[in-house]
Formats: C-alpha cells, structure tokens, sequence
C-alpha cells in the first residue's frame, strides 16, 4: 500500500477513535451493525459529535432562536421545491443558515474507504461530497479521488448527467452548478464505491464538490433518503427495496445516538401506517394524509383545507428529518395553540422569539395527537414541549407555516420507528426508545 493510502486509512481510523471517545461523562460510539444493514444516527448538537458548530449559542434562550431561525430557511427551501414543475430534484441541503446538519450519519466511500459524517436528509436526492482542493469548503475532510481506484467521472451521455442542475460538459464527464439558499456549489458528477454498515455499493452516483461560496455547506456532505432517481434509495432498489427506516435520538438520550434500518429485512411488524402520498410535481417528498389534531381528548375544530392535499399547490403534510419543529398552516396552527391555551386555564403566558405559547412556572400540560388516515401518532411531552435549562420556562414547540406547507419535523418524530415503504406506498410509525 502507498503512503498515500496510509495516510488516508489513518484518517479514517482518527474519525472513527473521535466517535468512540467518551466527551463530558458521555459514552460516545458509532458503531455499525454488522448483521442487518443498520447504521447510528448521530446528532450533530450532541457531546458526542466531532464536527459541532465552531460557536455556540451564548444561553438555551438564544439556541432556541437560533434554531427556528435555521427551520426558517429549512422551510423556505421546501417551500420552493413544493411549487416546482419539474420533476428532477436539485442536489440540495437541508439547513439553509449555518452548516450544521441535524442529524449525520457514518458513510465509507471509495478503496481503500475514506470515512465521512453525512448529513442526513429525507427530502434530498442526491448525495455530494467535498473533494480535495474544493474551493471553499469549510470542513477539514475532503474526499481524495485520487487515491480511490473505484472512483470514475459520470460521462456526459448518461442519464444521470440529465438529472442534475444545469449540467454541462468538460472532457466528456458530466460537471453541474447549483444555487441553494445563499450558497452555491460547482461539481462533477461521480462514481465510486460507498459502504454502509457491511453493505458495498459500487458505482454510486455523487456529486463531487470542487468549488463552493456562502456558509450553508455541511462539513462532510449530505445523503439523499428521499425518491428521486439520483436518492439512494434509486440506486439501491434491488439492495434496500426502496425501505429504510430511522429512529431519531432525542438531546436527551444517554448516548446520543439513534438508527437508520436500511432494506425490509429486521423492520418492525406490529407498526401502524399510513398511505404514502405522490407529488408528481415534486416526486421526492414524502407527502401523508393529516387529517386532524387532538389537543387532550378534545379533536380541535379546523378546517378540512387546512390539511388537503393539492400536487397543483404543494399543499398537504409532509414528514421531513431536516426541519427540526412541527409547522401548520395558519388556520391549523391557530386552532391547536388556542385550545392548548385554553386547556392551560389561568397559567401566566409569555412567549420566546416565534414560540408564542410559553409558560413560566411548572404546569401540567394537555397531550398532543397527530392524527394520520389510518393511524394515530400520540406524541410524548419531550415531542411538543421545549424546557429551559436555567429555568423553568417551557414552550409549545409548534410554529405557524409559511403557506400552504404542514412539515411534521424532527423533534416531534425523535424517539418513534418511522419506516418508509416505499413499494407498498406507506409509512409506519411506532414509539421506539432510539437509544
């Protein structure tokens, strides 16, 4: 083996003794499971994460803001896709302010493999990363193609070259430019061999990043979980089945860590579904049928158009892992914050940046139900109610939607097994402790 392949196994084995090094008290690993094609989730804002933001907010009041201001720019990306005509999904990042994911999880690419934390991102397609002499990028670990014998460029005459944006030709291999947010990147398409947990992919279609502008860039890529023709689940159908499933891991968990179950095999039986929905306009979202909202036993009046499903529009609910707080449109919105209200009686109320229903002294809380066709998800008061660290503030951690978009978001999925069916057109959601 060359000193360039030693230097770069090295650097896997670095990343690897950073994921199982225990920080503040934590046990921290991420370890793979070699049996069933099941990956750790890791959440970026964990002790646990070696790639957490440079700066941090300066108090729990501030990291709140910080966040709903980070799901602004989440929901204004989504917004634009839902309206789109066509019908081939941009390489896109999910959080559009800083270049922190939510959640990453550890994907070996090239041979000998080269180890990188990729962003996780349900309503993306294609995956990228960061290569050697990328222009701007702001992580420390770049993919070296040269020292990757499996790595190949995508000729131009491919399909694949057609499902990028703006594709265009230098020596026969497929390049692409995309604008996102406030951040652009330049890339060429590539191939090479990605691992996942003991599972090998060969030629796997990326974006590989040489160039780059803006701060909206994750440190070590992003891979794409939703159903275009570039999404690993395209490229795996007859590996994975087009099923995966994930269990998100709440800040709170002893570990910080959660799963993400690739193929049918070892997947929940006893699950309730859902029907999957099919935006034709914008195929790679995974788009359910909300029907309605408990607050307590109580099923709060709103209006059936609230929740109505319009491919025209973009208009419906849709389940996504990179927005981190639940958003309902006004009318739903509205009607749930005040029958939560109204079921905290005389309780003081004040309010936290764009959390307006925040209680100052501690209460007892109604509970909280999403209610799908087909299915009931009655959520945990660790799903709905954000708490201070420094004080006994506690806050509704539902947000009004831009339009017409409902987005069941992180926080409110963390600690349930939610599995996408893809073949059989469903989802499945089932309370699972994720670490």
């Amino acid at each position: 083996m060359n000193r360039g392949h030693n230097i770069f196994t090295l650097t896997s084995l670095l990343i690897l003794t950073l994921l199982t090094q225990t920080l503040g008290g934590h046990q921290c690993s991420l370890q793979d499971d070699d049996t069933d094609s099941t990956l750790q989730i890791l959440d970026v804002s964990s002790p646990c994460s070696p790639i957490k933001p440079k700066t941090q907010p300066s108090s729990w009041e501030s990291s709140v803001i910080q966040t709903l201001a980070e799901d602004e720019g989440r929901l204004n990306y989504l917004s634009t896709l839902v309206g789109r005509k066509a019908s081939v999904a941009p390489i896109a990042w999910g959080r559009q302010v800083l270049q922190t994911p939510t959640y990453l999880v550890k994907v070996n690419v090239g041979t000998p493999v080269q180890t990188f934390l990729m962003a996780l991102d349900t309503s993306s397609d294609a995956a990228w990363l960061p290569c050697s002499g990328c222009l701007g990028c702001q992580g420390s670990s770049l993919f070296a193609s040269d020292k990757s014998t499996s790595f190949k460029g995508v000729p131009c005459s491919t399909p694949q070259c057609q499902q990028v944006s703006n594709p265009t030709c230098f020596q026969n291999i497929c390049n692409f430019n995309q604008t996102y947010g406030g951040s652009t990147i330049a890339a060429t398409l590539s191939q090479d061999t990605l691992t996942l947990a003991q599972d090998q992919v060969p030629g796997y279609v990326f974006g590989c990043i040489s160039k780059t502008t803006g701060t909206s860039v994750p440190p070590q890529g992003l891979l794409g979980l939703g159903r275009g023709p570039l999404s690993l689940l395209s490229q795996t159908q007859n590996l994975y089945k087009s099923t995966f499933s994930y269990c998100l891991p709440s800040s709170k968990s002893s570990n910080f860590t959660g799963q993400l179950r690739l193929g049918p095999i070892a997947q929940p039986k006893r699950i309730k579904y859902t029907p999957l929905l099919t935006n034709p306009k914008r195929p790679s979202l995974y788009y359910v049928n909300l029907v309605g909202i408990k607050v307590g036993r109580k099923t709060v009046v709103i209006p059936p158009s609230a929740f109505g499903f319009d491919p025209n529009t973009g208009a419906g609910t849709i389940i996504d892992s990179g927005t981190v707080y639940t958003r309902l449109v006004q009318p739903a919105y509205i009607a749930v914050r005040d029958e939560f209200r109204r079921r905290m009686g005389t309780a003081t109320m004040t309010s936290l940046g764009g959390f307006e229903t925040c209680y100052t002294v501690p209460v007892t809380v109604p509970s909280i139900t999403l209610m799908f066709q087909g299915m009931n998800m009655t959520l945990a008061q660790d799903n709905f109610l954000i708490h201070s660290t420094s004080s006994s503030l506690s806050c509704l951690a539902i947000a009004p939607a831009f339009d017409v978009l409902n987005v069941v978001a992180n926080m409110q999925q963390q600690n349930h097994r939610v599995l996408f069916d893809v073949p059989n057109s469903r989802v499945g959601i089932a309370r699972e402790p994720c670490s």
